[in-house]
């Protein structure tokens, strides 16, 4: 099976996510063929040269040949250029694993955050995320989170392509 992980790359957080998450799907499939972006120095090794279209051109080829997109939705928003790629897998119809680790999901069944919520609108306690990217990913793949529930996704794809 080949699969694509998007997330951002340039902070030190996002690079130790990305590793992260990289080794453990790595462990969990054995012979899954991972593209992770940061790991492309032709275009991403940021004291070389790689212009727009050579960034685009490399993506989209690693994104039109895997089987699965595993995105990363965690930041203050979801990054631009993983939501592009969401976009542009989800119009190949195969399965999107979104990995969404906010904490802030915890507690959606607090009756104390609800009613918070209704009253005032400015104390929402909960994340919020571009509808149309959730939907996308929806269509066809689910949204996990955690490591450990991504990997089992990742997992139970690759059984269904054996």
């Amino acid at each position: 099976m080949k699969a694509y992980l998007a997330n951002g790359l340039f902070s030190l957080g996002d690079r130790l996510v990305n590793e992260q998450l990289a080794a453990a799907i790595r462990e969990a499939v054995p012979g899954i063929a991972l593209y992770v972006p940061q790991e492309n120095d032709a275009i991403n090794d940021k004291s070389a040269y790689a212009d727009s279209l050579a960034i685009a051109q490399a993506d989209l080829e690693m994104l039109e040949k895997s089987d699965v997109l595993i995105a990363v939705l965690d930041g203050v928003e979801i990054d631009s250029g993983v939501a592009a790629e969401i976009g542009a897998f989800a119009m190949l119809n195969r399965p999107i694993v979104g990995v969404l680790t906010d904490v802030r999901q915890q507690g959606r069944d607090n009756m104390k955050k609800i009613e918070a919520l209704v009253r005032d609108g400015l104390e929402n306690q909960f994340v919020y995320r571009n509808l149309f990217v959730i939907g996308l990913i929806k269509r066809n793949g689910i949204i996990t989170s955690s490591i450990q529930e991504t990997v089992e996704a990742v997992q139970k794809l690759s059984n269904k392509e054996a």
